[in-house]
């Protein structure tokens, strides 16, 4: 039995970034003696297991063979007779294809680059230098997760680039129609930890240029070299510096890929059709949706009479989810300080004003108000009535 480092921790490493997660593969062996040692089998397509102390994951080497559409349709071998280098050759880029022996591995599972010997059989260390995203071999045509893989690795490493060989097979592979067999999850899964990075809209251009993005997300249209993705490029680096929610970088996705002039009831409608194909979580959903509906109203609450500001907070439900609301305001101001929507750069005043109108909503007395009115013989829409002027009353004492 032969044990090496593998993935991302070695790719890591030799950047110098820290390390998450570690993955291991074992060659020359079998579940049943990975058992007898103690190990947990934990996977389900083929073989994996846990480590009894560490936890950290131990694959047995495979291969893959494609038997069908989409990145289930694989037959799996693992036995013992796989190679390390068959192994790295089913994986996705060549950065990812490198190993280390795990004798040379520290016991904190760290290594030195310049003490180890690496076995690096498709040159991902002259690509790590270059840096390039190139596929390992053509068996990357067999699982198309990969092209939202090397989208995602594209937002990651923003200085890296896409190569001319990689980017063609992802042409070739979307004009087969290897894309459309993607399932939800799996989409949704690789979307959100790219939307998550630093520079997110890189995932954005490299699906357009693959040709994926209109197979992927068709309910949003957002033609490459366009104003429009210049403007999400904006935003998201904003979102991305200002550390935002998964939520709100989702929401400016979905504002700035909205084409303008288009009628607000198609736009929420084609939010809504593409939440619910993908499974997108609803406070993904909710948020946008906000967004997109309210975003104008933000803009223009300065102007509007406190009357207008407590109707605002109301259609955003403001007052049973004020963190919610808070959201949607950094969303707004995401995209404001990028220059994606008409206002003041770097700053939403509008968004301060907000937040301290609700300040002072939650603060007006209108439990006492309530009460009150229940002692005078009012109740339901009445009582309604009533709390709705303490805040609005609120709203006008705190201008």
């Amino acid at each position: 039995m032969q044990i090496y480092l593998v993935g991302g921790a070695v790719r890591d490493t030799l950047l110098g970034l820290s390390v998450k997660d570690r993955d291991w593969v074992v060659v020359g062996s079998t579940p049943q003696q990975m058992v007898d040692q103690g190990f947990l089998p934990v996977g389900r397509d083929f073989p994996v297991f846990l480590h009894p102390a560490t936890h950290e994951e131990y694959a047995l080497a495979r291969t893959e063979r494609k038997t069908g559409p989409g990145y289930r349709g694989f037959e799996i071998v693992a036995t013992s007779g796989v190679t390390l280098e068959q192994d790295l050759a089913r994986r996705d880029l060549t950065m990812n294809a490198i190993a280390v022996a795990k004798q040379q591995v520290r016991a904190d599972g760290s290594f030195d680059p310049a003490q180890v010997v690496l076995c690096d059989p498709f040159h991902g260390q002259r690509d790590l230098r270059a840096k390039v995203l190139r596929h390992v071999t053509d068996a990357f045509r067999e699982d198309p997760v990969r092209i939202l893989r090397v989208a995602r690795f594209a937002a990651r490493f923003s200085d890296f680039s896409v190569a001319f060989e990689t980017t063609a097979l992802m042409q070739e592979m979307v004009a087969r129609g290897e894309a459309n067999a993607l399932v939800a999850e799996r989409v949704w899964q690789e979307l959100a930890m790219g939307l998550m990075e630093s520079h997110a809209a890189r995932m954005v251009a490299v699906l357009q240029d693959s040709g994926a993005w209109a197979n992927i997300l068709p309910e949003l249209d957002l033609a490459p070299a366009s104003t429009a993705l210049r403007q999400l490029a904006a935003t998201l680096d904003t979102a991305g510096a200002r550390g935002a929610t998964l939520e709100i970088r989702f929401a400016c996705l979905c504002l700035c890929a909205t084409p303008a002039h288009t009628p607000a009831n198609a736009a929420l409608a084609a939010i809504r059709s593409l939440c619910q194909r993908l499974r997108i979580p609803s406070g993904c959903r909710d948020l946008a949706l906000l967004l997109v509906r309210e975003l104008d109203s933000i803009l223009a609450s300065l102007a509007l009479h406190p009357t207008g500001v407590v109707d605002l907070l109301e259609r955003c439900d403001a007052f049973r989810k004020p963190a919610r609301f808070i959201e949607l305001l950094g969303a707004a101001a995401c995209a404001t300080q990028a220059g994606s929507i008409s206002a003041t750069a770097g700053t939403l005043p509008a968004a301060v004003f907000l937040q301290t109108a609700l300040a002072a909503t939650q603060a007006a007395p209108t439990a006492v108000v309530a009460a009150q009115a229940h002692a005078d013989g009012i109740d339901g829409r009445q009582i309604g009535d009533r709390v709705r002027a303490a805040r609005i009353a609120a709203v006008a004492a705190g201008r």
